[in-house]
């Protein structure tokens, strides 16, 4: 079901040049706040949406790299318009499950054990479960 607001996630090297690109080369925002920008489909020129963008660069990030967190409207159309923008950029592509976290653990930001805790908490079915995963991911076996 839709939801309000979609988040999309960008990181590598390219981020910072993708979200100039995405922006119509509008300034970038200072890092670390939140930004209204409209977000424009580079090959169409025409606007996909109104949406928050943040830029933030390496190396406090979730990755370690350059990120960008795109806040779009939920619904479908929107979504499907940010990701058809994207992939009209030369490139750059979707990244796999957990890839995040494996660019996290590669570069020193969490240890095998906070890893595994965040898999572990995108999976969780109960309460229980998500808080076990939870200690897991913040590095309470490194407290042991």
């Amino acid at each position: 079901s839709p939801a309000a607001i979609a988040v999309i996630r960008l990181s590598g090297e390219k981020s910072g040049n993708i979200l100039d690109l995405l922006t119509n080369y509008v300034i970038r925002p200072k890092p670390r706040l939140a930004t209204v920008r409209k977000l424009i489909h580079p090959s169409l020129k025409e606007v996909i949406d109104v949406s928050m963008v943040l830029w933030l660069p390496q190396p406090k990030t979730y990755t370690g790299e350059d990120m960008v967190e795109l806040h779009v409207h939920g619904g479908q159309g929107v979504i499907a318009g940010v990701f058809d923008a994207l992939s009209s950029i030369p490139d750059i592509r979707e990244a796999q499950p957990g890839e995040f976290t494996k660019r996290a653990f590669m570069n020193g930001k969490m240890d095998l054990s906070e890893a595994e805790g965040v898999s572990d908490l995108i999976r969780a079915q109960t309460p229980r479960q998500a808080r076990q995963a939870l200690r897991l991911a913040q590095g309470d076996l490194k407290k042991v």
